[in-house]
């Protein structure tokens, strides 16, 4: 039997999309077919916050998400330090003076 090689994939990348969106939330919720994790960006001083972005996920996808998550977190705390862990409330606490226009 002959080996099969791996295939390349290729991925594109919009000049749009490599901009990115800049989330300091996320809710992640579940039913028995699929994850749905809405990345959200909170400001100081607006009691309103939009979803930015909507990724929906198979179960078995969003496991693997979670293990290359915390293999990079690792990668990363090897080389820049342990990470702190903050309070789960912490995104909702903004401290500092409110602007006025």
């Amino acid at each position: 039997m002959e080996e099969q090689q791996p295939q390349q994939l290729d991925i594109e990348l919009s000049e749009e999309i490599a901009e990115g969106i800049y989330s300091n939330l996320a809710i992640i919720t579940h039913s028995n077919s699929e994850f749905v994790i809405d990345f959200i960006k909170l400001l100081p001083g607006v009691p309103k916050a939009r979803v930015k972005s909507r990724i929906l996920l198979t179960p078995q996808h969003a496991k693997r998400l979670a293990k290359a998550l915390i293999d990079n977190l690792n990668k990363y705390e090897a080389m820049n330090g342990k990470i702190k862990d903050q309070d789960q409330n912490m995104a909702m606490q903004f401290t500092g003076p409110t602007g006025k226009a």
